[in-house]
């Protein structure tokens, strides 16, 4: 069961970070957030962080540093929401992404 949800976690990442760096929706939302200088960063982050998860199959310590760093990618993710006062639900992708991925660094452990 782990696996799986690791594998779903790498296949959303790896598509959140595609459409970080090429969708234009996604520029308008980081201008919307006021962080617009961490559009790329942040896809390239979600790029390897599912990386990660992927070769950590085969090399364990990077599926923890992965999770780890997925989990507070997204928990930034919250707090933008939280501060530019987003709805519940505009903001439970964030924090699903979060919690799962802390659930799975700790499972890791």
């Amino acid at each position: 069961m782990y696996n799986s949800l690791l594998i779903f976690s790498a296949l959303s990442f790896f598509f959140f970070g595609t459409s970080c760096l090429f969708s234009k929706k996604l520029v308008s939302e980081f201008e919307r957030y006021g962080i617009p200088q961490y559009r790329v960063l942040t896809g390239w982050l979600q790029l390897l962080g599912a990386a990660g998860i992927i070769v950590g199959f085969r090399y364990m310590p990077l599926q923890w540093v992965s999770t780890a760093g997925l989990s507070l990618l997204m928990a930034f993710g919250v707090g933008v929401r939280i501060k530019i006062r987003d709805g519940i639900l505009q903001t439970l992708p964030a924090l699903f992404y979060c919690v799962l991925n802390a659930l799975l660094f700790f499972y890791l452990l």
